[in-house]
């Protein structure tokens, strides 16, 4: 077990449930990293401060990063942080493994991995103990500006939507074998979603009916189409 953990008490985005269905260390907080409305390429972290704060920070510590985005949180512990200091940090997403090369500091590590596999990583590393653990939960901006990730209805494109574009199988993928009954499952025990069964119910018929749901524009019709009742000016297929 990883000790010495310090983490930043911060609005949750997850349940704790929820994070340890994920293999996560049930430790939480609020989405940071959003788009500046003008410039998308922009990006603000959010409590950026108040987060970096939290972990009390000790000078010789050694931090990680759970999910590194675009390096804010990072880039600032590192500000904050001694020559005897470390911070490592992991992520999933290859854009976020590319953003991390910017950062040139020997006291920085970056990992391809999720931050399920934070222990065996760190203990692969020689790290036992840790000061402080920072988790910026859920999909950020940049992801969902993304186009070709598949995480927005907003754009007709591919759907894939995993964190690794490198493994694991799309959506579509999934989709295409999934049974109404696990799929019905997904969409209750990880959306939260009342008409579950619905939904699920409609997206296999549409894939029984020879038409295979392989883009986000699909999807969101099919969505729309199974949902009676959804808030006034709100696409149904905002779930």
């Amino acid at each position: 077990m990883i000790k010495g953990v310090n983490s930043a008490p911060t609005k949750a985005s997850l349940s704790p449930k929820k994070a340890s269905a994920k293999g996560a260390l049930n430790l939480e907080k609020q989405q940071t990293e959003v788009s500046e409305s003008a410039n998308p390429n922009v990006h603000i972290t959010v409590l950026l401060d108040e987060a970096v704060q939290a972990l009390a920070i000790k000078t010789d510590g050694i931090y990680v990063d759970g999910t590194f985005g675009r390096g804010g949180h990072s880039k600032k512990i590192l500000q904050q942080l001694g020559a005897k200091g470390r911070l490592i940090a992991f992520d999933r997403d290859l854009k976020a493994i590319e953003s991390s090369k910017e950062i040139s500091d020997p006291r920085f590590n970056m990992v391809h991995s999720h931050f399920a596999g934070m222990q065996a990583k760190l203990n692969a590393m020689g790290v036992s103990k840790v000061d402080g653990i920072l988790l910026d939960l859920g999909i950020s901006s940049p992801q969902i500006d993304d186009a070709s990730r598949g995480f927005s209805f907003r754009y007709d494109a591919p759907l894939d939507m995993r964190m690794d574009q490198s493994s694991g199988q799309t959506a579509a993928e999934f989709l295409a074998k999934t049974t109404e009954q696990q799929l019905g499952e997904v969409i209750k025990n990880y959306g939260e979603e009342r008409f579950a069964k619905q939904i699920a119910r409609a997206i296999i018929t549409e894939r029984n009916d020879g038409r295979a749901i392989t883009t986000t524009g699909q999807l969101a019709k099919v969505v729309a189409g199974a949902v009676t009742r959804f808030e006034p000016g709100q696409n149904p297929a905002t779930r």
